[in-house]
């Protein structure tokens, strides 16, 4: 199991854009786009009840983010490892990603019934590299 340093952690505090690949039912892999954050030695994102991420997460856990630093295109950091779904405190955690990437309070784009969950990964495999 690797853990996350703090200069990786760094990295994934900023508001940066990150992508997390999950696994479709057939065994392809699934790419998309996600606002991501630190939280203690773990990595979260959130989607919504029902969304393909969601979904694909239930049948095979296993997930990994990624994010580049645009300022230098070597400073990357990638996390691989199971995730964990949690439907208590998602609401919180996208209203603190919607702080954090677009500098509001409230996530802006929540749909009329749609149940927030928020994907809290723990890294087994950290690859980090400084850009240097």
């Amino acid at each position: 199991m690797s853990k996350l340093t703090d200069a990786a952690k760094e990295l994934l505090s900023q508001p940066l854009l990150a992508w997390a690949t999950t696994v479709r039912a057939d065994g392809s892999l699934h790419n998309t786009v996600v606002w991501v954050d630190v939280d203690g030695d773990d990595v979260v994102f959130n989607t919504a009840v029902g969304r393909a991420k969601e979904r694909q997460l239930r049948n095979d856990p296993r997930v990994s983010i990624s994010v580049l630093d645009p300022k230098n295109i070597y400073h990357f950091v990638s996390v691989s490892g199971t995730a964990t779904l949690e439907l208590e405190g998602a609401d919180g955690v996208i209203d603190g990603l919607a702080k954090k990437y677009l500098g509001v309070d409230s996530y802006p784009f929540r749909q009329e019934g749609e149940q927030r969950i928020t994907v809290r990964i723990t890294p087994e495999k950290v690859i980090y590299n400084p850009g240097g």
